[in-house]
Order: C-alpha cells, then structure tokens, then sequence
C-alpha cells in the first residue's frame, strides 16, 4: 500500500467524523495508514489523530444522547402536566424513568414515618417480589441514603456495595430480583423529600453523569407533578365536600320548611278546637311519625303507629330524665322522648320514634309536635288535674309552715280536694345525694300522684305526704323506687304516722331531726324511721314519749315488781353498775349470790334471752335510769307539793 501522508489521514478522518461513520471505519483507516508509514513521526501524528476522532467521536456520541435524554425529558414534561389522579401519575413516571434510562425495572417508594417503613407504591418492569404495597425497613437500603441526605445515589452492584446499609429482607428482595445496578433520586416538594424515584438494572452497570442528570431532573419534575396531583386531589374532595354539604343544607332547609309548615297546621288545628287524639294522628300522618303521649300520672292518652308502650319504670324514668333536661333526649332502639310543657306546669311526655336517625332532625321534630300537643291539654278542662296539683302543692306548704293557719281551715281544704288527714299519714323526706334537683321532683309528683299523697321539693330534697302507719316501710318504699332511677344514693327519712293537720309540721320536724342524725351516724344512701332508732327516737321525737319507751323496754320488769313486791329492777340496776357481776351484784344488795342469780334468771323469763346483748342491754340500762330519774322527780313533786288538810 502507498503511503499516505499524514496530512492526507487527517483529512481523511475529518471526513469520516463529518459524516458521523462509525467508529470502525476509523480504526480501519488507522491500521491501513499504520501498515503504509515508516516514518515514527508520522506515526505518532497518526496515533493521535486516531485518539482525537475517537475522542471527538464519543463527544459527539455523548452530545446526541443528551439531546435525546433532553427531548425525552421534555416530551415526559409535557405527559406529566396531562390531568391524572396520583395513582396514574405515578405509573407514568415509573413507566417514563424506565424507558429513558433503559433499564429493567423501576418503582417509587413514600416512607410512612409513622409505622416505621417504607412502602412500594407502584412499579414498571418485570417485577416478583417489587409489588406494589410490599413493605421495607426505612433504616436502612439504598432509599434511606436518598432521603437522608436529599439527592441521587447509585451503585453499580447493589449487594456488593459496602456503603450501603444492608437489611436482610431487603437484600432477599434484590437477591430474587436479580437486580445490580440501581439508582435513586429524591421526589421532592421544594426542598423537602417526600418519596424516592428508582431505576434498576439486572447486569452490573455504571451510570453515566448524564443518565444521573437525566433522573435527577426526571425526580425533579415528578416531585412536582405528584405534589399538583396531590393538590388537585385535595381541591377536587374540598369541592366534592362542598357540593354534598350544598346538597344536605338544601335538603335540610327543605325539611325545615315542611316541618314548620306541619307545625304551623298543627297550632291552627290545636286552636281551631282540635283534641290531643287528633293532633297526634295528623303528626304521625305529616311527618311519618310514630307517637304516644303520657299523662304526668304514666298513662297513655294517645298514640299512632306501632310503637311499644313503655313499662311504668321506664315511663317513670323517661319522664325525669326529659323534664329535667327540659329538651327532648335521645332513647334506646331510636326513640325520642320530649318534654310536653307550659310554662313551669308539666302536661306529659310525648316519646317519638322519628323518620330520620339525624339528632338535629328528630330534637326539632319532638320539639314542634310537643309544643302543639301542649295546647289542647293545656285548653282541656280534662287536664284540669293539673291545676289542682298546684292546689294540693300549696296545701302541703301550709301544713308545713311556721306558725300555721287553724286547723280548721286546713282541714276543709283538704276536705275538699279529697284528702282526709284524720286517717293516718306518713311523712317522708327523701335527698338525693347528687345535683338531681330537677329529677327528684319529677319523681315527686308522680310518685305522690300515684300514692294519692301530697308532695313539695325544697332544697334539694323531695317532702312527701302519704297515706300509711308504717314510715319505715315507706321510707325504703321510696329509696327502692327512686334510687335507681337516678343511678346515685338516696338519703331517705320517715316519721309518724299523723292523725290531724297540726299534727303534720311536727311529724315534718322530726322526719328532719331524723335525716340529720342519719347524716351524723353515716347512714347515708339508706333508709329509717325516727321510731326505728331505738333510744335515738327518744331523742329525736317531738313528744319525748319517755314513758312508752320505759315501758317498751322494761315494762314486764316493772309490771312484776308491782304485781308481786319484788326487786327485779333494783337488781337489774345494780347488776349492770357492778360491770354485769352477780357477785359484786350481791354485796351492794346485800342478799346471797344465788338469789341474784336466781332474780336474773326471772329476768330473762320476763325480757327474752338476748336482753344481755350490747344493743340490747344499753337500751335497757337507759330505760332504768330514765326509769329511776323520773320516779324521783315525781316523788320530790309530791313531797313538795302542799297539804289540803293543813
């Protein structure tokens, strides 16, 4: 071959480089021009024009492939500004970062900083185990390295890469992939990662400054279309929001316009003379209701529909808890329960079992339909019982006062609303022990309507006025009733019986003395009588009856000394002063041991076997020095008083 200058070779591959030839048509052009020089400088000449086309070859190479990465990038900048939802959005980056560097796989992760990992949430590519929900350790793998310090990481062989912190599960991934290369850049909002964008290969790959370029911009422009597509997700649920809640405000203005309009036609209905019977029809026929009225005594005066009467003790119980709120209240199995009033009067208790489960909706419902049922009963002079309750309070606040109006007078009134206090009677004071003021008289006027007795609440604590010989009885009558209905302890006191009007203020003092000395003996929560005190009831009585508790407890001791001039008592006296010894007994009476004996022995004859209990045995030591002290003083009495005969 001839040989070629090498001016001539350097033409020859600017020609070559012109026409973007490929590489192997320069080497051989190199080889051709080496086999025919002789000369070492121009061979050196040619050695280097061989390393400048090839250098210039791989510039260009290089220049093409970043015009192409910057093409793709556009044309991927202009698919992501397209609308999506965030799941679509997310596949069209995957499916975009794996195409430009093309790669096998890639994937996108978001840390979920709360539970302590991160998590897939969408792939593309030939994937295994890189499915989309699979959970990872955020402590360690090459996404950890991304968010810890905002920007791209790679390597070119994942598993045999030591700067990586390596996780078991995580490596068993990679290891199933099959995946070496891999690289992740950071979706970022502004400045703030909030997931990480992955590429992955199956060969060991080095990737080049413009792929890392590439992905970084990629990461770039994905952070932002993510955060849009968030945004534009919250927006689109703020107006979806905004247009069902237009939908529920028309709907319920609707509503409240029906419901006013109904009420309207049931307060002209109640007006135009329409009964309680007809109101509750047509409500339950408006507003597709299912209705039923209790009078303030339980009983039902009208209902609609299917709805179950209630028992006495939940009518009871439903009646205080609404009257009391003094709003209608919420029930079980979706009832309501309102309170039918006027004024401070209580007419009844209207329970509803509304058309909507909306507790706005079916308050405003009892709301409108009680305030239309109040009317006729308040018209009604069937209802007139209500009045006369207010009458039967009063009377009770008279027999109560101090100083009272004569007797007279209280009992033709009483005469005439029906009660005869010439029968006996039982006072009763019960106090809750909670703020239950507005309950306990609901209760009050039921219970007293039901027993036929007259009731009056005053501070806190319900007065009641019943029929009965027993307070006792009464006073746990009322602490069983009322206790559970309120869920809280219930003091309650008890005195008499009463026999006339005057009679009653005393009965009423001494029920308080009674609740007091409850309170001070810790008693609190039960129930008593003031005679079921014992010796305290001595105490506690406003008569003192001294006399019927001597007798009560010792009587049988005293009837045998008088019958039969014995010393039972004296014996009994100095018995319990000697600390309960015979012996000692014995010498301050000085008799025989065995007489005293014997004389305790008739003793337990006369007061049963159990007079020498604790309890039993202060009442009797009690009994004989009241016994001692009054017998003393009706002798002194006699001695001084003067003789008729001087």
């Amino acid at each position: 071959m001839a040989h070629r200058p090498a001016e001539s070779v350097a033409l020859s591959v600017l020609e070559l480089l012109a026409a973007e030839a490929p590489i192997a048509q320069l080497d051989t052009l190199v080889e051709e021009a080496f086999r025919g020089c002789e000369s070492a400088q121009d061979l050196e000449s040619i050695r280097r024009l061989r390393q400048l086309g090839l250098s210039i070859h791989a510039q260009s190479r290089r220049r093409q492939q970043r015009e192409a990465g910057l093409a793709a990038l556009v044309d991927t900048a202009r698919d992501l500004a397209m609308p999506y939802d965030l799941d679509g959005l997310l596949k069209v980056i995957t499916r975009r970062a794996r195409l430009l560097l093309n790669v096998d796989m890639s994937y996108i992760s978001f840390p979920d900083d709360e539970e302590g990992y991160i998590y897939v949430r969408t792939s593309d590519g030939h994937t295994s185990m890189l499915s989309v929900g699979l959970r990872l350790p955020d402590d360690s793998g090459l996404g950890s390295n991304v968010l810890a310090n905002p920007g791209p990481f790679w390597t070119p062989d994942y598993l045999a890469d030591e700067r990586i912190e390596h996780h078991p599960e995580l490596d068993e991934v990679v290891r199933a992939e099959g995946l070496h290369a891999i690289m992740g850049v950071p979706l970022s909002h502004r400045t703030t990662p909030f997931g990480v964008l992955y590429v992955a290969d199956r060969n060991v790959r080095y990737f080049t400054i413009d792929e890392i370029a590439l992905m970084t911009s990629l990461g770039d422009l994905g952070g932002v279309a993510i955060e849009k597509a968030r945004l534009l997700g919250q927006s689109t649920a703020a107006v979806s929001a905004l247009e069902l809640q237009s939908l529920r405000t028309e709907a319920g203005l609707q509503q409240t316009r029906r419901i006013t309009e109904v009420h309207q036609e049931l307060l002209e209905l109640a007006l135009s003379g329409g009964d309680v019977h007809a109101l509750i029809r047509e409500a339950g026929r408006q507003l597709g209701l299912e209705l039923r009225l209790y009078a303030t005594d339980g009983t039902v005066l009208s209902f609609t529909g299917e709805l179950p009467e209630l028992s006495e003790t939940t009518a009871t119980a439903t009646a205080m808890d609404t009257h009391a709120a003094r709003r209608p209240v919420r029930l079980p199995d979706g009832l309501w329960a309102a309170p039918v009033t006027a004024g401070a009067s209580n007419l009844g208790t209207l329970v509803v079992r509304p058309s909507s489960d909306r507790g706005e909706y079916a308050e405003q419902i009892c709301r409108l339909v009680a305030q239309a049922v109040a009317v006729p009963l308040l018209l009604d002079s069937s209802r007139a019982a209500t009045a006369v309750g207010h009458v039967r309070d009063e009377l009770l606040d008279e027999l109560l006062a101090s100083p009272q109006r004569p007797p007279q007078q209280l009992a033709l009134r009483s005469r005439r609303l029906g009660i005869d206090l010439s029968t006996p009677h039982v006072l009763v004071i019960a106090r809750p022990e909670c703020e239950a003021q507005g309950k306990a008289a609901t209760w009050a006027n039921l219970y007293a309507h039901r027993m036929s007795g007259l009731k009056r609440v005053h501070n806190g604590r319900a007065v009641l006025l019943l029929p009965g010989t027993d307070p006792g009885a009464a006073a746990r009558s009322v602490l069983e009733e009322l206790a559970p209905l309120l869920g809280n302890p219930v003091t309650v006191s008890a005195a008499g019986p009463v026999t006339d009007p005057t009679s009653v203020f005393h009965g009423y003092q001494e029920a308080l003395r009674c609740l007091d000395a409850m309170t001070s003996l810790g008693a609190v929560g039960k129930a008593a009588s003031a005679r079921e005190l014992g010796f305290l009831g001595v105490l506690l009585a406003d008569n003192h009856d001294v006399e019927g508790f001597i007798d009560s407890t010792i009587g049988p001791v005293l009837d045998y000394d008088q019958q039969r001039f014995t010393e039972l008592a004296r014996t009994l006296y100095a018995y319990f002063e000697t600390g309960n010894s015979p012996t000692y007994a014995a010498q301050r009476l000085h008799v025989h041991t065995n007489t005293v004996a014997r004389r305790l022995e008739r003793i337990s004859e006369l007061l049963g076997p159990n007079w020498q209990k604790p309890d039993r045995a202060f009442e009797i030591q009690l009994a004989l020095k009241l016994s001692r002290i009054r017998r003393l003083l009706l002798d002194r009495a006699a001695d001084e008083a003067p003789d008729n005969d001087s």
